[in-house]
């Protein structure tokens, strides 16, 4: 590991219990900061409304009002996520409906680029909407540092990932995930090593400053974490990005082919920002078993990108507005 990183790991690694409650509230109030919570959801209506309530009850009181707007940013769900987080007290917006003049591609980097038309936040937070016995201090430990030290621009939450139920997870406490372990890690400490001290570099919970978002170009899919991260060291530098550890991060897993998946948008996603040239458009094959033995099953990579949304006429106009 680089001494500068060494370094930062002891400058901008912090726990939740680093800062309480009320320095948060004092600190908001005396910048007069707003934070903006996004959760981009499909098809979670089993856990989504207790993530909701959670921030509405731990978050948004009069006794602590640090989180001053919860959006759920439904991309297209077939189940009640939408009914769900609205009746647990969360404004929805789907998708389709933020900048209709630019058809919406599938993935959660898309909404995650387009909840910055409807939220007005100066601190935008983002968590994801499958996580279960989720707790306000992934929120409280994020913002915090943007809060207390105007330096920071970038929060990551880092966390434990319990053994899974499922017969195949072989995630364990402590480790990343396999698509961070296998794909991002790896990427990350050749290519970007002053990154390697991120502990969940792929994890969907984090907080940024919105001048830093409208700088930032989003990858449309499952390179978006990875994107917006080494974006970001680029943009603002090494010691203006920072991670608290929250605890414990509980959320469902997906399959391996899933994951496959994930893994091939999140190594295009760093090529692209390797070598910036023209490639050929990205296809990945698996194999699944069916009636006549192993039959392939190809798939599109995700590879388009949105541009920063501070070049987004739409964008400018409400600012202007």
């Amino acid at each position: 590991m680089l001494e500068e990183v060494e370094r930062w790991l002891t400058r901008r690694s912090w726990s939740v219990a680093d800062r309480s409650t009320e320095q948060l509230l004092a600190a908001k109030a005396g910048r007069g900061s707003r934070i903006s919570v996004v959760l981009p959801a499909l098809d979670e209506q089993e856990t989504v409304g207790e993530i909701v309530s959670a921030v509405r009850r731990e978050l948004m009181s009069p006794a602590v009002p640090l989180v001053d707007e919860l959006v759920v940013v439904d991309s297209g769900s077939t189940d009640r996520t939408a009914e769900v987080a609205a009746a647990a007290g969360a404004r929805v917006v789907h998708r389709d409906a933020i900048l209709p003049r630019i058809p919406a591609l599938p993935g959660k980097g898309e909404v995650l680029w387009r909840s910055l038309l409807v939220t007005g936040g100066d601190i935008v937070c983002f968590v994801d909407a499958d996580l279960r016995e989720f707790s306000g201090d992934f929120v409280r430990g994020i913002v915090g540092p943007l809060l207390t030290d105007p330096d920071v621009q970038f929060v990551k939450a880092m966390y434990d990932r319990p053994l899974g139920s499922a017969a195949d997870e072989i995630d364990g406490a402590g480790q990343g995930g396999r698509v961070t372990e296998l794909v991002a890690r790896p990427l990350l400490n050749l290519h970007w090593p002053q990154l390697a001290g991120f502990v969940q570099p792929l994890g969907g919970e984090y907080a940024v400053r919105r001048s830093l978002l409208e700088q930032l170009p989003f990858p449309v899919g499952y390179g978006v974490e990875l994107g917006l991260l080494v974006d970001a060291l680029h943009t603002v530098g090494l010691d203006a990005l920072a991670q608290v550890d929250v605890g414990v991060r509980k959320h469902r897993h997906q399959d391996s082919r899933a994951l496959g998946r994930m893994a091939a948008a999140i190594y295009r996603t760093a090529q692209l920002r390797l070598a910036r040239g023209h490639l050929v458009r990205p296809r990945l094959t698996q194999f699944e078993r069916g009636p006549g033995g192993f039959e392939p099953r190809t798939r599109p990579v995700d590879t388009e990108e949105r541009p920063p949304m501070g070049n987004v006429a739409e964008y400018q106009a409400r600012r202007v507005a």
